[in-house]
């Protein structure tokens, strides 16, 4: 097949889905093109059959907002016709399907083709009910010819907040269970002493993922033991978790990493995984973690419940209820034995569920259905 997939290329879960679904499928012989403004992160190395299309925004003084959704519009129906793609994939919906639904037109006296879109969170949670966005969202998530959501709470939320008639098939999100794997972790003595506990969490630091509650709960687990924190990633809330850090006199206990575009040697430093948002949609970076056999704190009434809502894997708090993710840390932290005991089990279960292999599959099904 031919694919074209259209993402956001910087940090982010929707992002890094796309690209590695690409990665995979490329590998599978496929040819994929990825129509983006900037390469995907994730793309720094050479890929067989992959290739890169980028979308030019034109810049005019007339103009108070690039319109970068036409641009992108006409960018995708250009590389249908020059490649002769099989269908279009975009991620986000926001305003990704919407410009693809323009290319669909565009093209349409010359070519017929599918547009699938892949919905992965805030694009409907937060930007898409947004009053300046709900009715194109609607629409265009209407007129996709398949629609995909990373999570069954995810296709929930669409379809309550939207009245979404078309049909939603969750598909989740997935990973490579042999590059986050559990090993022998690099340069521990760099983050911490061999009695010290590591806390990690991983994000792009917006308000969603309540930073600050990482840090109240790493202030009340290292009262009671020694332990480091290490924040991997950036965004518009890291200066105030600084001033927060320092404010509580816990500078030298916590470590800011910055962006990495790989963190699957970092997150086997980790004791425990900290993911305590106000919502996710999925949780990639959770999973990642579980893989890596690390138990993880996340919160309950999202995504997360999915794969963590036994409590086999790790534990589930009300957002913001810090009392009682204190005393959930300490009692995984403290227990070397049911630390184990969760961290094998997180793994089993991403290679039953969410191995790439199997969830890929379902993608390149979903491809060959709507071809046909």
């Amino acid at each position: 097949m031919n694919i074209g997939i259209t993402c956001y290329p910087t940090y982010g879960g929707s992002g890094t889905v796309a690209t590695e679904l690409g990665r995979n499928l490329a590998k599978r012989g496929h040819k994929v093109h990825f129509i983006t403004t900037a390469l995907p992160y994730r793309l720094s190395d050479f890929v067989e059959n992959i290739y890169f299309h980028e979308v030019q925004v034109f810049h005019y003084p007339l103009f108070d907002y690039t319109p970068y959704s036409l641009s992108l519009a006409s960018k995708m129906a250009h590389v249908a016709l020059r490649e002769d793609l099989d269908l279009l994939h975009v991620h986000y919906a926001v305003p990704h399907a919407t410009s693809a639904y323009l290319a669909q037109k565009i093209v349409e006296k010359k070519k017929k083709i599918p547009v699938i879109t892949t919905l992965h969170g805030t694009d409907i949670t937060l930007v898409g009910i947004d009053p300046s966005y709900y009715e194109i969202t609607r629409f265009s998530i209407e007129q996709s010819d398949a629609v995909t959501a990373v999570s069954q709470y995810l296709k929930n939320q669409t379809l309550y907040r939207f009245a979404i008639e078309k049909h939603i098939e969750v598909i989740p999100n997935f990973l490579d269970p042999d590059r986050f794997k559990p090993g022998k972790p690099p340069c521990r003595e760099c983050f911490a002493e061999s009695d010290e506990k590591i806390l990690m969490h991983i994000s792009n630091f917006r308000p969603v993922k309540r930073i600050q509650d990482i840090v109240e709960v790493f202030a009340g687990v290292s009262q009671q033991i020694k332990a480091q924190l290490m924040l991997i990633g950036a965004g518009p809330e890291k200066e105030r978790a600084r001033t927060l850090i320092e404010e509580k006199g816990l500078a030298d206990k916590v470590h800011f990493i910055g962006r990495q575009d790989d963190v699957s040697q970092l997150l086997q430093l980790a004791d425990i995984y900290l993911l305590l948002s106000e919502h996710e949609s999925f949780g990639l970076t959770a999973l990642e973690a579980m893989s890596c056999e690390v138990p993880v704190l996340g919160t309950s009434g999202s995504g997360m419940d999915s794969f963590l809502g036994d409590g086999t894997a790790g534990k589930l708090y009300p957002v913001g209820d810090i009392t009682s993710m204190v005393e959930g840390c300490l009692k995984i932290l403290t227990d070397p034995q049911l630390a184990k005991k969760m961290g094998k089990r997180g793994r089993e279960r991403v290679i039953h569920d969410y191995h790439q292999d199997k969830i890929v599959s379902r993608y390149e099904k979903l491809y060959e259905d709507l071809i046909r």
